[in-house]
């Protein structure tokens, strides 16, 4: 939901400035900042330029920025990370961070500057920053290996990051069979058949992410239980001898008319008492601020009509497909990943 509080000078600040705030972060990341405090903290300033190899001026600019937005702190004439991010060194959750950094650095920025034509005309404008004339990011980005593979790489990272909401509000009690509809590198399945080890899963996508997925599930042991094939969703009739569909991060790249025919084939290809799992990030009307914000990228990007939709679009979806029994599980995380089950 959203936050109540009046709205501050400090808070429009941080929003007038969002975009420096943005490149303040990147740079940390990119020129080793936060990792060489992380080894060494408490460096002066002299210290940290010499490391970095940044003159007096930029390493001036660079810390205050860091610091001013509480990324480090100064204390004695020394600087520190702050406590958040030597957490998330230690548990390994900062390499995630640095790839989703990139992400937004090197594919969301730019085309983020066509936010406003992309509202006034209703579709991703921004996808004209990248080579080719597919209709949507995922098939354009074939044309541009090197960030094709950003690209994956990045979403294996958005993936780990929201994984472990996938799988503790994922209940496959019963379960034996699981078509994971757009799966990419199959990251998610791989997650679930390691907390299921009575499931079995098959990944369907497109050529791209399948040869990536073939190469993740073999390294991590899967080719016993996890398939791969190559799919358009839109193209065919779902295979059938599944009781569980599973869309992960997918909903959010369609138009309601789109997702509502995906469920559609999803509840036409199960049994009776089978199940349907939406999970991505949701949204409510005032908030909160993660969906909102990330939803300039669906709105400037992916595809013409991809949108951060409300918990209750997708209940309306999956009852007018003919689903009951509808949950709703939030993830409780930082971010607003959550899941909407249904049976037929």
């Amino acid at each position: 939901m959203g936050d109540s509080r009046s709205l501050t000078r400090q808070d429009l600040t941080r929003t007038l400035f969002g975009a420096a705030a943005f490149q303040l972060l990147n740079a940390g990341c990119r020129l080793g900042l936060f990792r060489l405090l992380h080894d060494e903290p408490g460096l002066t300033s002299e210290a940290i330029g010499s490391a970095l190899r940044l003159r007096r001026r930029p390493t001036d600019v660079l810390l205050l920025g860091t610091t001013a937005l509480g990324l480090t702190s100064l204390a004695g004439g020394g600087y520190r990370n702050a406590e958040l991010l030597d957490e998330m060194f230690r548990d390994g959750s900062w390499e995630v961070l640095s790839d989703i950094v990139a992400f937004e650095a090197d594919i969301v920025y730019e085309p983020q500057a066509d936010f406003l034509a992309s509202l006034r005309e209703d579709t991703n404008v921004g996808l004209r920053r990248f080579a080719g004339d597919e209709d949507d990011l995922y098939r354009r980005l074939s044309n541009t290996p090197a960030l094709e593979q950003l690209f994956f790489r990045c979403m294996r990272s958005w993936s780990k990051l929201s994984n472990p909401i996938l799988v503790s509000k994922t209940d496959l009690t019963g379960v034996q069979r699981v078509l994971d509809v757009g799966g990419g590198d199959g990251i998610n399945s791989i997650a679930l058949a390691e907390a299921n080890p009575r499931v079995r899963f098959t990944v369907l996508d497109l050529p791209g992410a399948t040869a990536i997925a073939r190469e993740r599930i073999s390294a991590a042991g899967m080719d016993d239980r996890i398939t791969v094939a190559e799919f358009d969703m839109f193209a065919e009739p779902f295979p059938t001898g599944y009781d569980c569909v599973l869309f992960a991060n997918q909903l959010v790249i369609w138009s309601p008319e789109q997702n509502l025919a995906l469920l559609r084939k999803a509840h036409d290809a199960l049994a009776p008492g089978g199940r349907v799992l939406v999970f991505n990030a949701m949204s409510d009307e005032d908030g909160p601020l993660y969906a909102a914000l990330d939803n300039v990228y669906f709105t400037t990007l992916p595809a013409s009509a991809s949108t951060l939709y409300r918990w209750d679009q997708y209940e309306s979806w999956l009852t007018e497909a003919g689903f009951s029994g509808l949950e709703r599980l939030p993830g409780g995380s930082w971010t607003p990943h959550g899941v909407i089950s249904g049976t037929k």
